[in-house]
């Protein structure tokens, strides 16, 4: 057994730069259910770690957000996938706890959540907090270009998170992931 430590924004749904703030601008990333209902098959936990600072900015409200994320469990669904837990840390970036990435508040709680030691923990994420947050987890580490990965795989990654795999797209992580975990 493994646990999948996904974000959400850039990895399962197109990222914005004004925050997804309604069902009605969350989207999948082509094949991102696709990947998940693969883990699925594989029996792997699959938990979504999400930094959310819309809500703490006020911009939407928690139930809200729930509400999307209801939306994004619906249409996993209909590809036979599903996330067994979602995490998200509404914090404010000025007023940061510990569970908002790059801490590893979320992915520690996940881990215990499900019983599973860092070294069964995969996180896949598009950006510098999430590697960042997952190296302080003692997570593996894997980069998607997909969202912010690109540009950031293009720029160089510090030394501070590394070994990270660079993927292309979600689909990817499972043979890096087999590879590892057997």
């Amino acid at each position: 057994m493994v646990l999948i430590l996904l974000d959400r924004d850039g990895v399962i749904n197109h990222d914005r730069v004004d925050y997804v703030k309604s069902v009605d601008e969350f989207h999948l990333i082509d094949g991102a259910a696709d990947a998940i209902a693969a883990m699925n098959r594989l029996g792997w936990k699959i938990a979504v770690v999400t930094n959310q600072s819309c809500v703490g900015k006020g911009i939407i409200s928690e139930s809200q957000l729930h509400i999307i994320h209801d939306d994004m469990m619906q249409q996993l669904r209909k590809y036979d996938a599903h996330i067994d837990r979602i995490y998200f840390a509404p914090d404010h970036p000025d007023r940061a706890t510990p569970r908002r990435k790059p801490g590893p508040g979320m992915m520690i709680e996940a881990m215990r959540d499900f019983n599973m030691p860092p070294e069964r923990s995969f996180l896949i994420g598009d950006a510098l907090r999430d590697l960042t947050a997952a190296m302080a987890a003692g997570c593996h580490r894997c980069l998607v270009r997909t969202g912010r990965g690109a540009e950031l795989a293009a720029s160089g990654l510090p030394e501070s998170v590394m070994p990270v795999k660079i993927i292309d797209h979600l689909s990817e992580s499972i043979d890096w992931v087999k590879t590892i975990a057997t």
